[in-house]
């Protein structure tokens, strides 16, 4: 059984807070600030499942994702603070935004006034990659990081719960060669049990698939991490570093970049 966890992010933009694979990272937040919207229901969702609701605030305008981080970008300039990247992620999928294209100019151009030494990134589950206007802004940040948690069409459903039932693995991972050579694969690894059914990706079976998956897309690098937050969905478990090590050195033997 989960529980009622909605760990929301309340403005557009927030931080910054210190990322374990990104470093100091300023989010942007183009969802509601008093909601969730998000083609995925993800067990492992830190702002909780999608039944909690949309809020009542709507999107943010591309005027006030302007305005606010172009504030707080000069606040962080003047007081001499350091800043690594700008990411993209906040309640639910960003680029569910209609303007997201125009949104990603936006923090490029600030980007390059304030800090031009610091990257972008969007982290994306991928829905919405067979959009040419979203997968052509994607390609506008540094760090376009793409989800694939399973490459077997029922473990991913378990863990993702994909709001779209023609969602599935096959067209995913077709979707993502698209990124060849540029885009960063991002995997969760994690156990646990949801509405009864036993879950784990971390088998031989679900990292051979994931392997061949990887090769078959040609990404950048892939990331890969375990749980590190709260959960909505109450009997998951995090898979530690040693294990995760060793489900690294089987990625890289296959000629993949792990970070």
């Amino acid at each position: 059984m989960g529980k009622d966890q909605t760990v929301l992010f309340h403005s557009t933009v927030f931080g910054p807070i210190h990322s374990r694979r990104l470093g100091t990272s300023l989010g942007i937040n183009l969802l509601p600030d008093d909601g969730k919207v998000c083609t995925f229901d993800c067990v492992y969702c830190e702002a909780g499942y999608n039944s909690q609701g949309t809020g009542t605030t709507g999107l943010p305008t591309t005027q006030r994702v302007r305005l606010d981080l172009e504030k707080k970008l000069r606040e962080m300039k003047e007081k001499g603070e350091n800043l690594d990247v700008i990411t993209f992620s906040g309640n639910g999928e960003p680029t569910l935004h209609p303007q997201f294209a125009e949104v990603v100019g936006i923090v490029n151009e600030l980007r390059d006034k304030y800090f031009p030494q610091a990257k972008t990134s969007v982290l994306t589950n991928s829905t919405r990659i067979f959009d040419p206007k979203v997968a052509a802004a994607l390609r506008l940040v540094d760090n376009n990081i793409l989800k694939l948690d399973s490459a077997i069409d029922p473990t991913m459903r378990l863990i993702d719960n994909p709001v779209s039932a023609d969602f599935t693995v096959e067209r995913l991972v077709e979707a993502l060669k698209q990124f060849s050579g540029e885009g960063i694969i991002q995997t969760m690894f994690l156990r646990g049990e949801h509405n009864g059914r036993h879950i784990d990706n971390t088998t031989d079976q679900e990292i051979e698939a994931l392997i061949a998956a990887y090769r078959e897309i040609n990404p950048k690098e892939v990331m890969i991490y375990s749980l590190d937050r709260s959960t909505p969905e109450e009997r998951l478990e995090k898979v530690e570093k040693p294990e995760l090590e060793r489900i690294a050195d089987r990625i890289r033997a296959a000629g993949i970049k792990v970070k």
